[in-house]
């Protein structure tokens, strides 16, 4: 008889230090849909997590959740920030708090150079993340900063959507997909960049189906299956167990 493989120990496992970031009992519905199910996890400061699962697990949900991007009527539990209550907020209060959304589609705005780009995300006056600095992050924007910004590359258009969350000084970052569709080179760059953003005390939350990199780059890792968590713990376990890589990673 098989047995399916139970992992539970390793689900909405306690933290003993204080988080930075908590998110407790959320749900999520679209329409009748029941996407995200009672999930709950902590993030702390300066981590990189790495949100995984198959597609329509609710990964990108939790992210949108997070930063307050859909209709609140749809969304229960409660979200904290540094004790500031998100799951209270709209988007743009979410957003002033410190959190900065990278969705999949990075949504450059057209007729914008990079530079404009990155001015119009930038808060006045700038505290952190001033634009020479980011240039300094990203030497390839300060190349291409007349330039329309959705005439770039793929991977330059993502490096500058990081660019304009980064702008806002911005306390987590939330990644949806940011490897989507680029080359490993250019996957590097983009790994060596979240690297640097970790060390100036940046908290990311990283959701890609190249699995295996998130795993490597992140800290800790929580797994989604059909809306509810399955496993919270280190990268390091999830990429010594190939016995849960291949129950809900597929890999």
């Amino acid at each position: 008889m098989n047995v399916k493989p139970d992992f539970s120990k390793h689900a909405n496992q306690a933290e003993t230090a204080p988080a930075f970031l908590s998110v407790w009992e959320m749900e999520s519905y679209y329409g009748e849909s029941y996407i995200v199910q009672g999930v709950s996890f902590n993030v702390h400061e300066g981590e990189i997590l790495a949100l995984l699962g198959r597609n329509g697990a609710g990964k990108t949900s939790v992210l949108r959740s997070i930063a307050r991007m859909d209709n609140p009527q749809v969304n229960h539990g409660e979200i904290w920030l540094d004790h500031q209550p998100l799951h209270k907020m709209r988007s743009h209060d979410a957003a002033v708090a410190g959190i900065g959304l990278v969705p999949e589609d990075r949504c450059i705005i057209p007729g914008l150079t990079v530079e404009e780009n990155l001015e119009l995300a930038q808060i006045v006056p700038p505290v952190g993340w001033t634009i020479h600095r980011l240039y300094e992050l990203f030497p390839r924007l300060r190349e291409r900063r007349k330039q329309e910004g959705v005439t770039l590359s793929g991977g330059e258009q993502q490096m500058l959507a990081v660019a304009r969350a980064l702008a806002r000084d911005i306390k987590v970052l939330l990644l949806d997909e940011p490897y989507e569709g680029l080359a490993p080179v250019i996957v590097d760059e983009i790994e060596k960049t979240l690297r640097v953003i970790k060390e100036q005390g940046i908290t990311t939350i990283i959701v890609e189906q190249n699995a295996i990199r998130a795993l490597e780059l992140a800290d800790r890792a929580v797994i989604l299956d059909t809306g509810g968590i399955v496993f919270d713990g280190t990268a390091a376990e999830v990429l010594e167990n190939a016995e849960l890589r291949a129950e809900y990673l597929a890999i």
